[in-house]
C-alpha cells in the first residue's frame, strides 16, 4: 500500500528528475541525466523518469512544438541506457498526436514512417507493438477515408512494414469481405441524364452511342453490390443479373471512346511558369470514392480515372471467381460456360484498359502484373500464411557428398518393424510373406477356424493332376507338396520297410500316381464287397512287393541323394514354366461355374480377396453371377497359384458340393 510520505517522495524526485531532464535535452547531454540517475533503485527510477518525460513533453508542446522529433529521438536513446520503460517513446508519440492537428500530424507521421527499423528492434517490438497499433488505430478514426485517403493508406503502409507477415491480426485469414461499404444511390426515374459534357473532356463521336437513361444508371451502381460481395455471382439468378448489367455497362464504355483528357484554360494559368507543361501532365485528379448523383453518370463516363476504377474492379472480382480459394464451399464454383463468359470479358477489359488514355496500353500491363502476383499471395493464404524464412546459402561439398547424398538411404529394419507394430501388424522381412501373415489378426485361430477342416480324398486329388505328367512330377509346386502329405495319411505307400532313400521326387509322385489309377481300375472291375476286399489286399501285397523291387533298384542305381539329384537335375528342368501342369478354365467353363456360385462372396474371402475387394464386385456387376464370374477370371488372371485344380480344392473345403460337381465335369 502507498503512503502519503511515499508519494510525497516520489514527487519531488520527478521534479528533481524533471530539471535533470531539461538540462540534459537542452545540452543534449545524456551523460548527465545517465549519472544523477545511478543512487536510486531501478524501479523507481524508472517510474519517475518515464513520469519526468511526459511532463517535460507538455512543456515542449506548447514552447518549443518544433523539437518534438528530436525529445522522442533523447527518449529512445534512454531506453537503450535501460533509463526508462522501452515504451515510452510510442508512449510521447501518442501525446503528440492527441495534440496536434490532422495537418501537423501528417507530417510529423513521416518520423514515424522512417523509423521503422528502430520500432522492429529487439528492445522496442515486443514491449511497443500494441502500442503502435493503439496509435495508429486512435489516428484512422480521426482521419476521413475520402478527404484523407492519403494519410489512411500511409498509415495501413506503414503498419504492414511494421509487423511480419505472419502476423494473424493483420492477415483476413477466412476471406470476409467489407459487406458494411454499401453504395447508396437512386433518384427521379424520369431523368434521361443528357446534361452537357465538361469543356475539358474530348469524346470520340464515330460510333452511335448507347442512351445514358435511368435504366443505365440503376444498372451501373448496382453492380457494386457483386463487386462488394462477390459470392453472390455463385447465385444462378443473380449471376444471370450480372452478366445483363455488366453487358449494359461495358457497351456503354465501348461506344463512349476517349481520346484525350485535357486541363482547362483556367488551371493553365494558375500553374507556374517554370517548367508548366511537366507539371500539366503530372497533375491529377484523385477521388476516394466516387459520387452517386445520377446527372454525373455521363460526365463520370467520360473520366479515365473513373474508367479505370470500373474496369479494375472487374478484374477483381473475376480473378476471385475463377481462383481456388481455401474457405469457397464446394458449390462455390462456375460452371464451363460461366468461365468461359469470364475468359471472353477479360480480354473486353484488358482490350477497355489499353484503350483508356493517358498511357492506356501500360497501364494494362501493370494491372496484369499486379493481379498475376496476387495468385501469389493466394497460394500463401491457401497454405496457412506461413512465415517466411530466408533461404540458407548453400553448403559447399565436393562431388563424392553430392553422390552420397543423391543415393536415397535404406531404412532401418528396427524402424519398419515398429512402424508395423503401431499397427498391431508384423513384418517379416518380404512383402507377400508379410502379407500372407497379416490377413488375420490371430493366425493360430485362422487355423483353427472350421472352414480350413478339410482334406480331400487321395484318388481325387491325385488322379487330377494325371492327365499331365509334368504337372505331377513338378516337384517344386504347391500339388506335390500337398501329394506328399496326403500320401503320408492316407496311403500305403508312403511307409515302406527299407533303408533306401527315394530318388528324384518327380519321378516318384509320377509312379504314385500310376499306382493309385490301378488301383482305382481294379476296385471298379470288382462286382462284390468279398471280392473287391480280397481284390485290395492282393493289390496292397503286390504294390508292397514293386515298391521294394523298384526302391532295390533305384538304392543300386544312387548311392547318394544328392549325388543323384545332382545328377538328373538338368537345364531342362529349370527351363520348365512354373505352371506348366495348371489347367486354366475356358470362358464357357468360367459360366458354368459361375451359375452355381451362390455363395461367390465366402469363396472370395478363402481366395484372399478383403472386404473394400468383394465390395468393389458388387458395385461394378449388377448380378451374382457376373461378380461370381468377374472374381474368378480376376483370380485366374493375376494369382500364381490360380488352377482348376486349387479352386476345386480349396470349394471341397467351403462344402460348395453343386459347384465343385460344375468343376469335375468340365476338368
Amino acid at each position: 500500500m502507498t503512503t502519503m510520505s511515499d508519494k510525497i517522495g516520489f514527487d519531488e524526485l520527478r521534479v528533481k528528475y524533471k530539471d535533470v531532464l531539461s538540462k540534459a535535452f537542452a545540452n543534449n547531454n545524456m551523460d548527465l541525466l545517465d549519472s544523477f540517475s545511478k543512487n536510486v533503485s531501478e524501479t523507481d527510477r524508472k517510474a519517475a523518469m518515464d513520469q519526468a518525460f511526459r511532463d517535460k513533453l507538455l512543456e515542449l508542446l506548447v514552447e518549443e512544438p518544433e523539437t518534438l522529433e528530436n525529445y522522442v529521438c533523447f527518449c529512445i536513446e534512454s531506453c537503450r541506457r535501460q533509463m526508462v520503460t522501452p515504451t515510452m517513446p510510442v508512449v510521447l508519440l501518442g501525446d503528440i498526436f492527441d495534440a496536434l492537428t490532422l495537418n501537423k500530424c501528417e507530417k510529423l507521421f513521416t518520423y514515424v514512417e522512417n523509423g521503422v527499423n528502430i520500432w522492429r528492434e529487439e528492445l522496442f517490438f515486443v514491449a511497443c507493438k500494441n502500442n503502435l497499433l493503439r496509435m495508429c488505430n486512435d489516428l484512422l478514426r480521426r482521419l476521413s477515408r475520402s478527404q484523407n485517403t492519403v494519410f489512411c493508406g500511409r498509415i495501413l503502409l506503414f503498419l504492414a512494414k511494421f509487423f511480419p507477415f505472419s502476423e494473424r491480426s493483420g492477415l483476413n485469414i477466412v476471406s470476409e469481405f467489407n459487406l458494411e461499404n454499401v453504395t447508396e444511390f437512386g433518384g427521379d426515374n424520369s431523368s434521361t441524364l443528357k446534361d452537357a459534357l465538361d469543356e475539358e473532356m474530348v469524346i470520340d463521336e464515330e460510333k452511335n452511342k448507347h442512351t445514358i437513361d435511368y435504366n443505365l444508371y440503376c444498372r451501373f451502381w448496382s453492380l457494386q453490390d457483386f463487386f462488394r460481395s462477390p459470392n453472390t455471382c455463385y447465385n444462378k439468378i443473380q449471376w444471370k443479373t450480372f452478366v445483363a448489367h455488366s453487358g449494359s455497362v461495358l457497351s456503354a464504355f465501348s461506344s463512349y471512346k476517349l481520346e484525350a483528357v485535357e486541363l482547362q484554360k483556367s488551371k493553365l494559368n494558375r500553374l507556374k511558369t517554370y517548367n508548366s507543361d511537366i507539371e500539366m501532365n503530372k497533375e491529377q485528379h484523385y477521388f476516394a470514392k466516387f459520387l452517386t448523383n445520377q446527372k454525373l453518370l455521363e460526365l463520370q463516363l467520360s473520366d479515365s480515372n473513373f474508367r479505370r476504377c470500373v474496369l479494375i474492379q472487374f478484374l477483381i472480382l473475376f480473378q476471385y471467381l475463377t481462383s481456388s480459394v481455401k474457405f469457397k464451399m464446394e458449390s462455390q464454383e462456375l460452371k464451363s460456360d460461366q468461365q468461359e463468359w469470364v475468359k471472353e470479358t477479360t480480354t473486353l477489359l484488358y482490350k477497355l484498359l489499353g484503350e483508356t488514355p493517358p498511357d492506356g496500353k501500360t497501364f494494362a500491363e501493370c494491372v496484369k502484373s499486379i493481379l498475376k502476383r496476387e495468385e501469389h499471395w493466394n497460394s500463401w493464404k491457401n497454405d496457412g500464411c506461413p512465415e517466411f524464412q530466408k533461404p540458407k546459402p548453400p553448403v559447399q561439398t565436393d562431388s563424392t557428398d553430392e553422390v552420397r547424398k543423391t543415393r536415397k538411404r535404406r531404412r532401418p529394419v528396427g524402424d519398419i518393424i515398429k512402424e508395423y507394430e503401431t499397427q498391431d501388424k508384423f513384418f517379416m522381412g518380404n512383402n507377400e510373406l508379410t502379407k500372407l501373415w497379416n490377413l488375420s489378426p490371430d493366425n493360430l485361430a485362422a487355423c483353427r477356424t472350421r472352414e480350413r477342416d478339410f482334406m480331400p480324398s487321395l484318388e481325387t486329388y491325385m488322379l487330377s493332376g494325371a492327365g499331365s505328367a509334368t504337372g505331377a512330377g513338378d516337384a517344386t509346386s504347391g500339388w506335390a507338396w500337398r501329394a506328399l502329405r496326403l500320401l503320408a495319411r492316407r496311403s500305403p505307400h508312403f511307409f515302406v520297410h527299407t533303408n533306401n532313400p527315394i530318388g528324384r521326387l518327380p519321378d516318384y509322385l509320377d509312379d504314385m500316381v500310376k499306382r493309385i489309377t490301378r488301383e482305382v481300375a481294379a476296385n471298379a472291375a470288382s462286382n462284390s464287397n468279398g471280392d473287391k476286399m480280397i481284390k485290395q489286399e492282393q493289390n496292397y501285397e503286390e504294390m508292397c512287393e514293386e515298391q521294394i523291387e523298384t526302391d532295390i533298384i533305384k538304392e543300386e542305381d544312387a548311392t547318394d541323394m544328392d549325388a543323384v539329384n545332382d545328377s538328373t537335375h538338368t537345364v531342362e528342368d529349370d527351363e520348365k514354366p512354373s505352371r506348366s501342369r495348371v489347367t486354366m478354365i475356358t470362358h464357357s467353363q468360367l459360366d458354368a461355374l459361375a451359375t452355381k456360385l451362390t455363395d461367390w462372396k465366402k469363396l472370395a474371402a478363402k481366395l484372399g480377396y478383403k472386404p473394400d475387394e468383394i465390395q468393389f464386385f458388387e458395385t461394378e456387376n449388377a448380378t451374382d453371377v457376373s461378380r461370381a464370374k468377374n472374381m474368378l477370371q480376376l483370380w485366374f488372371d493375376d494369382d500364381e497359384d490360380a488352377s482348376v485344380e486349387n479352386l476345386l480344392y480349396i470349394m471341397e473345403g467351403l462344402k460348395m458340393a453343386d459347384a465343385c460337381d460344375v468343376l469335375k465335369s468340365v476338368m
